[in-house]
């Protein structure tokens, strides 16, 4: 990935004597100023990726977008121990039945490994291939935030007393869990090594497919989908501090997903790139098959007011939005919303009695919508 140039902290116009010129193979082809030193950045020479101008300068922006996400994410910013779990723990000990307590166990083991796995990919796979700095400073926010995330589950695990090596084992030793986190390494590993050659075309095709798997099927419907048992016990008054350190987290999983779909729609048009219909049609195909075994183990006894087939019907519902917005064909043309109140959950603007909150939980968290 190219630096760009190398310049001294020193290194200002009224210098004694000119620096001699960066020759290096990244830079030679760099347009020169009269004065011997470079010319200044255009935004219309910045790409996604395979750009050539200067990483370490944010503006003049090409993707304002890509600033105004990062701006929007500093808004919903949190820390879980502000948040009151006095009740969930009540709850989990005194009121959840045997296949309640099943079920929130073991979202919550699948989310601790999957938002470490996320922060490895966008920190390793993909912000480092990314050309233009607008972008990355997001990205540099969506790893902070996955490790937050990380924090959360951590902390829900540890205010419920629950044995931690055993939690977080579970994606090791129960197929169910260990299957989707297997099939997210093999998609996203392939692009995690750097240097890759995005130029050559089969080598961005295979970038781009892992780049939507993440942002549109890893983030987009298993996060979006995955957190909808917990709000259904959370309609229910159980649970509460949990859910709402979820709302939280969800609508961090928006903004990666809105974003990641952003990028990748550019990216097809900047490099003129068409995603091949069938290996697409694998990703969705994979990502169901997965998710309907993961289903089926954690609601092996339907909870009240939701089931196995009400989360996979979401999740093919969810999945024809995500491939809308990448304008891309319907994976499961006909599927229906069967949790139309699962929305409301990002898209809520949370109102708490301002004598009873803090000043910090009454700034944050402001209503996120899809563009």
């Amino acid at each position: 990935m190219n630096t760009g140039t190398n310049v001294l902290f020193d290194d200002w116009d009224d210098a004694p004597a000119p620096i001699a010129p960066d020759l290096s193979p990244e830079t030679a082809h760099a347009p020169e100023t009269a004065a011997g030193g470079r010319a200044p950045v255009k935004a219309a020479d910045k790409r996604i990726v395979n750009g050539q101008g200067d990483i370490n300068q944010l503006a003049p922006f090409k993707y304002p977008w890509a600033w105004d996400f990062f701006l929007t994410a500093n808004r919903n910013h949190w820390a879980p121990t502000e948040i009151n779990m006095a009740q969930d723990v009540q709850d989990y000990r005194h009121k959840l039945t045997p296949a309640e307590r099943h079920m929130f166990e073991n979202v919550l083991a699948y989310l601790t490994t999957s938002d470490i796995l996320a922060m490895r990919n966008i920190g390793l796979a993909v912000m480092e291939k990314m050309t233009a700095p607008e972008l990355q400073i997001y990205q540099a926010r969506q790893v902070f935030e996955e490790a937050l995330h990380t924090w959360t589950y951590q902390h829900c695990i540890e205010t419920l007393n629950l044995e931690q090596e055993e939690i977080y084992n579970r994606y090791r030793i129960v197929p169910a869990i260990h299957g989707k986190i297997a099939l997210a390494n093999r998609r996203l590993e392939k692009v995690l090594c750097s240097g890759l050659d995005l130029t050559d075309r089969e080598t961005l095709h295979e970038f781009a497919l892992s780049y939507l798997f993440f942002a549109g099927i890893f983030e987009g419907c298993w996060f979006y989908n995955g957190f909808s048992p917990i709000f259904a016990l959370q309609r229910r008054g159980l649970m509460k501090g949990t859910a709402e350190q979820f709302q939280y987290i969800m609508r961090d999983e928006v903004l990666h997903c809105a974003f990641g779909i952003r990028v990748i729609r550019e990216l097809m048009h900047e490099e003129n790139l068409t995603l091949d219909p069938e290996a697409v049609a694998d990703l969705w195909r994979e990502a169901e098959a997965a998710e309907s075994v993961y289903a089926g183990y954690v609601l092996r006894e339907p909870i009240l007011g939701y089931s196995a087939a009400l989360h996979m019907e979401q999740f093919r519902f969810v999945a024809n939005r995500r491939a809308r917005q990448l304008g891309l064909a319907e994976p499961f043309p006909g599927a229906e919303a069967a949790l139309p109140w699962l929305d409301e959950q990002a898209n809520l603007r949370k109102e708490k009695n301002f004598f009873e909150t803090r000043i910090t939980e009454y700034q944050t968290g402001g209503s996120l919508a899809w563009e």
